[in-house]
């Protein structure tokens, strides 16, 4: 297991499974979610996707949330979002 952000052992406020999914979708899915979060909450995005470790932290970028990193557990990469002030 690698991880590449601090507090993995905490719990996210939501969890979205994009396993299988290609990009954009996990992108997609992740805007949706976060909308209906808090600011300040924490979104855990599980995808397979290799292109997720680019569009993600882009994404967030551009939207105005804070990627806090990603852990490969077995093929799987589970990114964090943390929710901004920006939708």
């Amino acid at each position: 297991m690698r991880r590449e952000w601090e507090g993995m052992e905490n719990p996210a406020d939501q969890t979205a499974d994009c396993e299988g999914l290609l990009c954009p979708l996990p992108v997609l899915r992740a805007r949706k979610i976060l909308l209906s979060m808090g600011v300040g909450q924490v979104l855990e995005i599980r995808t397979t996707d290799p292109m997720a470790r680019i569009d993600l932290p882009h994404f967030c970028g551009q939207a105005g949330h804070e990627y806090l990193g990603l852990a490969e557990v077995g093929g799987v990469l589970i990114h964090r979002i943390r929710r901004g002030f920006h939708a």
